[in-house]
């Protein structure tokens, strides 16, 4: 009887062990934090202008060039800069930077939080150039940038900036490369909170031949698609060539093919068939695809990873000016401002079913589907403040082009900043208590 009752007073002991550890187990847990990195829009250098569209008065801004972190509401909904580069805490919105030089050229892209690596397809360095580099340190200690450059030449020597702490460099693009033409520049931080802007202004004695915002690439790809590419047809005049840019940055030459997609169809120009491209050589291929199609997407396959995109002469408003069309992410739902811009939007993938609930300045919302095979497009109405992605097919990729009264830009559709998630660390007495 008493070794009956031994076993069962074991047997009750090993199950509440059991129970108890499970128990422990089950109500151990782990804490996040999650954010979205603060996003940064470039300075407006001497003679250019420039505006920032935001979805809401409310969003939270400060000049990166002041001593303090404090921040205030913007007030409006596009934001005239006059000098200093601003840094937004806008949440998972992507602000868009509008720049332009009066009756000369215009051009845009996204503000976007700190990157580690930032390719520039466009510009050049030779005597045509007044393009600028332009790198901002939004953080609070100095930071060390290594900024590469490639040309028709090959692999120029590397530059090694410093930048100090809350504020930022101009670097003109004719010392990267002096006499060179065909520029494609990296910029990789080794410490810091970094962006970097490319603005490729070109002029020919007293004549301006136009300028643009060089957006960025963040890497390499053996397939990249180029989605929203400006064919002007002009009556009685000669179409002008698309011009190709592409590099390969790696240390093996690839095999390069580039499609058109157009309501036209799905063709490859002539001369654009498994082009060897040699490594660390900047190449252009100029292109005239005879298509009635005003908007064009170009997908490029390559057998090693490349950085390509489209330069494009365009006249607009009177005033002949050049876009750079540079390659996209794929399209993911996120949220961008238009405020002001009324972007028309190409939409470039095998399958496109795309889903948008479009903001009004209003505060009214407007549900809008884009479908389509190859490409689609859809302009924003003038009233929109934002439009969000609220459903995206896979593979589908998107990119806007703006015409203003100074001139002609292109920015990708991309997300300027993306949730980050931190694991906060637990407090555990056994570290004060061994």
């Amino acid at each position: 009887m008493k070794f009956g009752r031994s076993l069962g007073f074991l047997a009750f002991l090993v199950s509440a062990l059991c129970i108890g550890g499970l128990l422990s187990a089950a109500v151990t847990t782990k804490s996040y934090s999650e954010s979205y990195p603060a996003v940064i829009c470039p300075p407006t250098l001497a003679g250019l202008s420039s505006q920032i569209s935001l979805a809401s008065t409310k969003t939270p801004f400060q000049k990166v060039q002041n001593p303090t972190t404090k921040t205030e509401p913007v007030k409006v909904l596009r934001l005239p800069v006059n000098k200093d580069s601003l840094l937004f805490n806008s949440e998972g919105l992507t602000p868009v930077v509008w720049q332009s030089k009066a009756a000369s050229w215009a051009g845009g892209a996204i503000c976007t939080g700190p990157a580690t690596s930032q390719w520039f397809v466009g510009g050049t360095a030779d005597i045509t150039t007044r393009g600028r580099l332009i790198i901002i340190n939004s953080g609070l200690s100095d930071a060390v940038v290594d900024v590469q450059s490639y040309t028709e030449n090959g692999k120029q020597p590397l530059r090694t900036i410093n930048v100090v702490s809350k504020n930022y460099t101009v670097i003109p693009t004719d010392s990267l490369a002096p006499g060179d033409r065909f520029l494609t520049v990296h910029v990789a931080p080794r410490s810091g909170r970094i962006n970097a802007f490319l603005i490729d202004e070109q002029s020919k004695g007293l004549s301006a031949l136009g300028g643009d915002l060089v957006n960025f690439t963040s890497t390499a790809s053996k397939s990249v698609m180029i989605p929203a590419v400006p064919h002007q047809i002009i009556k009685n005049a000669k179409a002008s060539p698309h011009t190709l840019r592409v590099l390969t940055p790696g240390d093996v030459d690839a095999s390069v093919t580039a499609e058109v997609l157009s309501d036209d169809g799905v063709f490859v120009p002539v001369g654009l068939t498994s082009r060897t491209i040699s490594a660390g050589v900047v190449t252009e291929l100029k292109f005239t695809p005879n298509i009635t199609s005003k908007i064009l997407a170009v997908r490029i396959t390559s057998t090693e990873p490349v950085v390509a995109a489209i330069k494009t002469t365009v006249t607009d408003v009177g005033s002949r000016d050049f876009v750079w069309s540079t390659s996209a992410p794929e399209l993911a739902p996120l949220t961008i401002a238009v405020t002001g811009l009324t972007p028309l939007i190409s939409f470039a993938g095998e399958s496109i079913n795309v889903s948008l609930d479009v903001t009004l300045t209003n505060g009214k919302v407007v549900r809008k589907t884009v479908k389509g095979s190859d490409i689609a497009t859809w302009r924003a109405p003038a009233a929109a403040r934002s439009f969000t992605i609220t459903k995206v097919g896979p593979e589908t990729f998107a990119g806007a082009l703006v015409s203003s009264v100074n001139g002609y830009g292109y920015f990708p559709i991309a997300a300027g900043s993306v949730l980050t998630k931190i694991e906060l660390p637990e407090s555990n007495i056994r570290v004060l208590n061994p």
